[in-house]
């Protein structure tokens, strides 16, 4: 029986004795069978400088948390000169089997560190910088030669205002590079490491950020800016729909029903219709008839929409000009307000009848940040909170 288990698990040694240091815990004294192998040129050799102790973690053999203990030693070697031995099943200078750092890499792709921590017995660091090393070796490659098109998000890395960039793929949705920060500065590493393939970038999908603008717009001179859909719609909920929907309450404090009917509408106004069930309409119907400026302003962000669903760029202008003529009628402060500002970003918006892109693409991309993040409980280690992601989106 000790035969074969050294001959499956420890190759070249054999087991001595064992001991138990402890309920649940076996320890494995191993003795060398042949001659030390040089850890450089992997060359047989009989001259030994001098070896050491070492402890290290395996596998838990059963219900029994396993440690092995054995002599690691140097070799003169003619060739080298002085070298560790190579030993097939131990990484060099590791205090952990390579059974025991392939099943961590695997518990580590879908599980927290913390959990397989408690689970293996390991100290927390151990688990991340062998889960780390796996992310970095298995980087997944990146074709620059291929991008055409990209898009451009931010996300809450940190509490604290602390936001992350990050640039992907439009077409492959494989994460390119992400950086600290939102600024210029932050961003701009990644478009010198695209280097003399920015002039084939064709557009770019972006929320509306003008450091992600200026910044395409320098390194990449061909590129059209579009602005997203999700991004301008959701500030229109925020800036114009939310403030309507205060006012009027403001408005109907004599009508306590009226009023609480209003104050309670802001899912139905900012939700897309199509979500909506049977009794959400009735409702959203009875809110229309009942407010006009809730009706207008409803209408028109459902209007605001069709410009990103034009077949070409004049129809897209026409819907702007309509869209921008009903705003000056309503004569509704919020939406004059948000008209005026959106205004400059007109080429961006109109662009997207041309190159159909959008950060939905990033957009379900943060959805799964936030899992990623949550379900560490949070990182300490940006640079491998980074590896995590580009790991989840490898492209098609």
């Amino acid at each position: 029986m000790k035969s074969v288990l050294c001959s499956l698990f420890w190759e070249g040694y054999t087991l001595y004795k064992h001991k138990h240091l402890g309920k649940g815990h076996l320890l494995f004294i191993l003795e060398a069978l042949n001659d030390p192998v040089c850890g450089g040129c992997g060359q047989s050799c009989r001259r030994i400088h001098d070896q050491s102790l070492r402890r290290i973690r395996d596998c838990d053999l059963l219900d029994q948390r396993l440690s092995l203990e054995l002599s690691v030693r140097r070799v003169r070697c003619g060739r080298c000169g002085t070298k560790t031995e190579r030993i097939a099943w131990l990484p060099r200078s590791g205090r952990q089997t390579c059974r025991l750092i392939a099943q961590v890499e695997d518990l580590c792709k879908d599980q927290p560190i913390k959990h397989v921590s408690k689970r293996l017995g390991l100290p927390w660091h151990t688990v991340k910088r062998i889960d780390k090393a796996r992310l970095v070796r298995e980087l997944p490659e990146v074709d620059y030669g291929s991008l055409r098109t990209l898009v451009m998000d931010e996300f809450a890395l940190h509490k604290g205002h602390r936001y992350a960039s990050v640039v992907a793929d439009a077409d492959t949705r494989q994460v390119l590079w992400i950086g600290e920060g939102r600024s210029r500065e932050s961003i701009r590493p990644f478009f010198e490491s695209l280097g003399e393939h920015c002039d084939q970038i064709e557009a770019v999908a972006m929320d509306q950020n003008s450091a992600f603008d200026l910044e395409v717009k320098m390194h990449c001179p061909n590129a059209e800016v579009v602005y997203d859909l999700f991004h301008v719609v959701a500030k229109y909920g925020r800036e114009v729909i939310d403030r309507v929907r205060v006012d009027q309450a403001n408005e109907l404090r004599q009508n306590k029903s009226a009023r609480r009917a209003v104050k309670r509408s802001r899912w139905l106004l900012l939700k897309n219709k199509d979500n909506l069930n049977e009794e959400e309409l009735v409702r959203l119907e009875e809110l229309m008839n009942a407010n006009q400026s809730l009706a207008q302003v409803y209408v028109l962000k459902e209007q605001l929409k069709e410009l990103w669903r034009s077949s070409s760029i004049w129809g897209a202008f026409k819907r702007w000009r309509t869209w921008w003529r009903m705003c000056r009628q309503s004569k509704i402060k919020p939406l004059l307000a948000f008209a005026n500002k959106l205004r400059p970003y007109l080429r961006g918006i109109i662009a997207s009848a041309k190159y159909p892109l959008n950060t939905s693409v990033l957009e379900g991309m943060n959805n799964k940040i936030k899992v990623i993040k949550r379900t560490a409980y949070g990182f300490r280690d940006t640079e491998y909170f980074f590896l995590k992601i580009k790991h989840a989106f490898p492209g098609k």
